[in-house]
């Protein structure tokens, strides 16, 4: 059959997995796209920068649109990241009738309605398999395989480079900074980590699954959204001494009044957990459907060659609808509008851990300021610190955010209460 021609713009890692994959198993490819998949142009910053891998220098250009105009490439991987200038490129491709792959998380998250909507009207494929999980297939089962169930809940370890520092604190019992440091010198950490530790890119990634999985539309902004920085080694040590690991989770769960909760932050996880054991730079999605029941998504989270996987069978699956004529199969439009919960009556249980005064009467006193904003106390660990101070890990039973909150604020105004060091939240009991 006619081949079918490709468009590349960014040559970074994921780019470049996707390239490697494509040439390596361009016959396999071939046949299971219905005819060979032709790489016409290549977009890049830099065409004539040494790459890892052997490209035909005739085929690449520093000019995107000599990709956009070209009329014989019917598909475009956007590959760049961001949404300035990847949000214009693929509006541009979609109204040029071309179908478009690409594994921009933050440009889905937050002009992916925007963009679906054109790719509806236009008849064309917008596929982005690759923006979560990196090589695991996630968005295609939800949208599809089971798009027969009413979901209740997502939970998941959606970003490979916190979970790699979490895990080595764990084992190793070093601080964050220590593990960062390492993390960035052996290239799973960004020289500027601000994406990952503060979690900004587990909260797009949160947005997509939650459009996809409820068929709701999502704000970033929605999101309540909080980093690792501030988990210590001593909260790792406390966890692991009580039965749990610390992991940055992302969960989105409809609520009894029918809300949405969507939130990213660390929490404790029972050890039995499935996701306790999801180490490394490996992620995980956990979902919960009414026929299904629990069904997990495991593999490798990030990296060339595991997006650059999930990159290549979009690019499969836009070909054979080209070559079928049956592009645009699946239009994704939200369900229906549900309200999002306010991050103050999200309710779970917590753990926090603080420092006081070394005096009798110290625990009654913050166990009475508990009670008082109806929170009640399901375990607590007591070691000195010092001479004159001693650190409380207490554990609650499920309590509102804003009961904490009211809490917390209590705590600010003790004498005997010198500092509250963290406070966690704890899923999946």
């Amino acid at each position: 059959m006619k081949e079918v021609k490709l468009g590349i713009i960014g040559l970074g890692t994921v780019g470049t997995g996707t390239l490697r994959l494509l040439e390596r198993n361009a016959s396999v490819i071939g046949r299971r796209a219905g005819g060979m998949l032709k790489i016409a142009r290549i977009a890049t910053l830099n065409p004539t920068k040494p790459r890892a891998i052997p490209i035909d220098p005739a085929i690449l250009t520093g000019d995107a649109n000599e990709i956009l105009n070209d009329p014989e490439i019917a598909i475009v991987a956007e590959l760049i990241g961001g949404v300035n200038p990847a949000k214009e490129y693929v509006m541009r491709t979609i109204e040029s009738g071309k179908s478009v792959v690409t594994a921009n998380k933050e440009l889905i998250a937050k002009c992916g309605a925007d963009i679906q909507r054109a790719a509806d009207k236009a008849g064309v494929d917008f596929l982005f398999e690759g923006s979560v999980g990196g090589g695991i297939p996630v968005i295609k089962p939800l949208r599809e395989s089971l798009a027969g169930n009413g979901m209740s809940e997502l939970i998941g370890i959606v970003n490979g480079t916190t979970n790699y520092i979490l895990t080595s604190m764990t084992r190793e019992g070093r601080t964050f900074g220590e593990v960062l440091a390492e993390a960035q010198q052996l290239g799973f950490a960004e020289a500027d980590p601000t994406s990952d530790v503060d979690a900004y890119d587990a909260v797009y990634k949160l947005a997509i699954l939650a459009d996809v999985a409820f068929g709701v539309r999502v704000r970033v902004d929605d999101i309540y959204r909080e980093g690792i920085r501030g988990v210590s080694a001593r909260d790792i040590e406390y966890a692991t001494e009580l039965g749990y690991v610390i992991k940055l989770v992302a969960v989105a769960r409809h609520t009894e009044n029918g809300a949405l909760e969507l939130r990213v932050h660390p929490a404790l996880l029972p050890s039995a957990h499935p996701l306790a054991s999801v180490s490394d730079s490996f992620n995980a999605v956990m979902a919960t459907g009414d026929a299904v029941g629990e069904v997990m998504f495991y593999g490798r989270g990030a990296g060339s060659d595991p997006t650059g996987s999930a990159v290549v069978g979009d690019l499969i699956e836009a070909a054979r609808n080209i070559r079928s004529g049956r592009k645009c199969l699946v239009r994704h439009e939200p369900l229906h509008s549900t309200a999002i919960c306010k991050f103050d009556d999200i309710v779970t249980r917590f753990c926090v851990r603080m420092q006081v005064a070394d005096q009798p009467g110290v625990l009654a006193q913050i166990a009475a300021i508990f009670g008082k904003h109806g929170i009640s106390l399901e375990s607590v660990l007591q070691k000195s610190s010092d001479d004159h101070s001693a650190e409380i890990f207490w554990m609650t039973h499920r309590c509102p955010q804003c009961a904490m909150n009211s809490s917390l604020q209590d705590f600010a105004g003790m004498s005997t209460v010198n500092e509250v060091s963290s406070v966690l939240r704890v899923e999946g009991d």
